[in-house]
């Protein structure tokens, strides 16, 4: 059995790194290990015959006691990671405290959990959404106004780093005010993938973290990124799936989240786009249709209901000096949070905290229907700006198009 403790020692971690990356290990067995022998430092004082013992098989425990330069070269680089980056960076063990607590609902939860940024975020109330890399500007619109839309009500927004939707869903995040969104990685956590999403990250360690389970050093292996989708879901207490097609790694984190209990959302499309068909599916199978963010909140419960284990605002964590975070503002006291699926939450963010286009479109605009060239005749904007700010207004609740293609603004 595995109890919340203190932070591991620097020889402790030793062992649990030394443990969490030995060839033929991994998460299930080490588990096993854990609950039978005990901590890492008994596990390796245990010998060879014990832990074969409690395994059933040889190969893994040999594994472990032999000379392995590689795996010692991992460790002492994973030690010299955490040292040099000082509180913003991590390794958090399976005892640990700040373990977050919901990947404990997996059967394989990484013994070893690296994180950049404040490690508070994880335990905070989070919705993930995916979706496909070749995404169209239409989906990577939509992904971004849902994600802005739910972090401006106070939830975390999870996703992968990847191109197309995931990248979409953190900027959607971070344009929100007092947004906050985790990034989980399939490769080591200092191997930022794709690399021209480098400054999305920068941006992400300041309002959110980034984690991963993989080495110091791992380069991208495609094998890990279903891996990476397991934590993704299991943070989450919804996946939100935006664009997919029939065989897209946002489906395996879609069925995991609902082997894990967790609420399954699509966003439908058309029946002629390969990316739609995926979510189309999903739909199909039962899960909830999502065509504004009030659909996904109504889903949900009040934050206010969630026992935070961190109240965002408060003091920063210990030796955080100059880490730069910025979380989203507790609810007063003497206002009750909204309800699910109330108009506080359907309209989404006020018009002060839109981005500056939406702002300026949405101030022109009345109960009187007014057509998508004129908009963009009156702010002198291209069409396509226009069309891409009034579909994250409607997404969000502050705009309805009508039948004959115009728009008005919702009171």
């Amino acid at each position: 059995m595995i109890e919340e403790g203190s932070p591991p020692s620097t020889e402790e971690l030793r062992a649990w790194l030394r443990l969490g990356h030995a060839s033929g290990i991994g998460p299930v067995r080490g588990r096993a290990l854990l609950a039978q022998i005990g901590p890492p430092e008994a596990i390796l004082e245990a010998g060879p015959a014990r832990v074969a013992e409690v395994l059933g098989t040889v190969a893994p425990a040999k594994a472990l006691f032999r000379l392995d330069r590689e795996r010692d070269q991992r460790v002492a680089a994973a030690l010299r990671w955490q040292t040099d980056g000082a509180a913003t960076r991590l390794i958090l063990t399976l005892s640990d405290p700040r373990y977050p607590a919901r990947l404990l609902d997996l059967a394989d939860p990484p013994l070893i959990l690296y994180c950049v940024g404040d490690w508070r975020w994880l335990g905070q109330p989070q919705i993930a959404i995916v979706g496909s890399r070749n995404a169209s500007l239409h989906g990577a619109g939509t992904a971004r106004a849902l994600a802005a839309a739910v972090a401006a009500a106070g939830w975390t927004v999870t996703s992968g780093l990847a191109e197309g939707i995931d990248q979409a869903a953190h900027q959607g995040a971070l344009a929100a005010r007092g947004g906050s969104t985790i990034a989980a990685l399939g490769t080591g956590i200092e191997q930022i993938y794709p690399a021209r999403a480098q400054g999305l990250a920068r941006r992400i360690v300041g309002c959110g973290a980034l984690i991963g389970e993989q080495p110091i050093g791992s380069p991208p292996v495609p094998a890990n990124f279903p891996r990476r989708n397991r934590l993704i879901a299991a943070l989450s207490r919804a996946v939100l799936v935006v664009e997919a097609a029939p065989r897209s790694g946002s489906l395996i984190t879609a069925r995991l989240a609902a082997d894990l209990g967790r609420e399954v959302m699509a966003v439908p499309g058309s029946i002629h786009s390969p990316l739609a068909r995926g979510c189309n599916a999903l739909i199909r199978q039962g899960a909830k249709l999502v065509d504004c963010a009030a659909d996904i909140l109504a889903e949900l419960p009040p934050l206010s209901q969630l026992g935070l284990r961190w109240a965002p605002g408060t003091a920063p964590m210990a030796g955080s000096e100059g880490l730069e975070i910025n979380p989203p503002a507790p609810h007063s006291s003497d206002e009750p949070a909204a309800a699910p699926g109330s108009a506080a939450r359907a309209k989404g963010p006020p018009a002060a905290d839109l981005p500056e286009e939406q702002a300026r479109l949405l101030a022109v605009m009345s109960a009187d229907p007014v057509k998508l060239e004129t908009i963009a005749q009156r702010q002198r904007v291209p069409l396509s700006s226009a069309l891409a700010a009034l579909q994250t207004l409607e997404l969000i609740g502050l705009v309805q198009r009508q039948l004959d293609g115009s728009y008005v603004r919702c009171s």
